[in-house]
């Protein structure tokens, strides 16, 4: 079993309700990373519906406290079980405080009246060649969970002012098999876009994340290649959506989400 499997299992305490642990390994500075609580909330939801042929296919969360180090309790309700998709929600809770409202569509394999991709892969070297990011001991412990091959974009707080792009080949230290759970922690798991265009780190907190998941899942344990991409930065608020495809060019999943981005205090 991988470090993430361990550390974003869940366990059925009581009919539809479930215990997780929030680990500093996966910690950013002041809080846990946002994708690491998706995973636990996708592990949960997927546990409620308890079809195994009813894959995620949509997933959005929003985020409304920073746990602390410990105990999370997820409370599931299947809200609608049709002929052929589940809707489910989901709270999680610490010390009866809310983390995070979640809610799910899970459904079978459906026949498509028409199918094609537009969202091809970008042409970047295959990750043998792409030289990994060296793990810095000041960088929050999150950061030392993966492998990260940068491959697109300018360098993180150069003050770039061109596109907020970024993006390369990631994956966990540990073998782990591309599932659901994985995919909902790679949309949160690289720098923010916006990086590219500041001079210094600044907290981007996650309001709300919604991932389409796109591929048949679980793929074999391997490197997937992300993107991420922010165009407005306004009032405090900016989106960030992303992508992650495959090593052989299928659209994994897509992903947008909402993040404070406030002015730095130096006072």
């Amino acid at each position: 079993m991988s470090k993430f499997e361990r550390d974003t299992s869940v366990s059925e305490i009581d009919a539809g309700v479930f215990e997780g642990h929030v680990s500093r390994d996966w910690w950013i500075v002041f809080w846990p990373n946002g994708g690491f609580l998706a995973a636990m909330l996708v592990k949960a939801m997927s546990a409620a519906v308890d079809d195994r042929t009813r894959a995620p296919r949509s997933l959005t969360i929003h985020y409304t406290a920073a746990p602390a180090e410990g105990a999370v309790r997820i409370t599931t309700a299947i809200e609608r079980a049709g002929g052929s998709l589940t809707t489910v929600s989901a709270r999680m809770e610490q010390a009866g405080r809310l983390i995070a409202l979640a809610i799910g569509a899970f459904s079978r394999d459906r026949i498509a009246a028409i199918e094609f991709s537009e969202a091809p892969a970008p042409d970047v070297p295959d990750p043998e060649h792409v030289p990994l990011m060296p793990r810095l001991r000041n960088l929050p412990p999150f950061t030392h969970q993966w492998e990260i091959s940068p491959a697109i974009g300018t360098t993180p707080l150069s003050g770039g002012k061109g596109a907020a792009l970024t993006g390369g080949w990631i994956r966990p230290l540990d073998p782990q098999p591309i599932d659901a759970a994985l995919v909902a922690q790679l949309t949160d798991a690289w720098v923010p876009a916006v990086f590219v265009r500041l001079t210094e780190p600044n907290a981007v907190p996650t309001i709300d994340l919604t991932i389409h998941f796109r591929a048949d899942l679980p793929l074999p344990a391997d490197y997937v290649l992300v993107t991420f991409e922010s165009r407005l930065s306004q009032g405090g608020f900016i989106e960030e959506d992303g992508a992650i495809w495959s090593r052989d060019g299928r659209l994994v999943a897509h992903s947008r989400q909402l993040a404070l981005l406030q002015a730095l205090s130096h006072d």
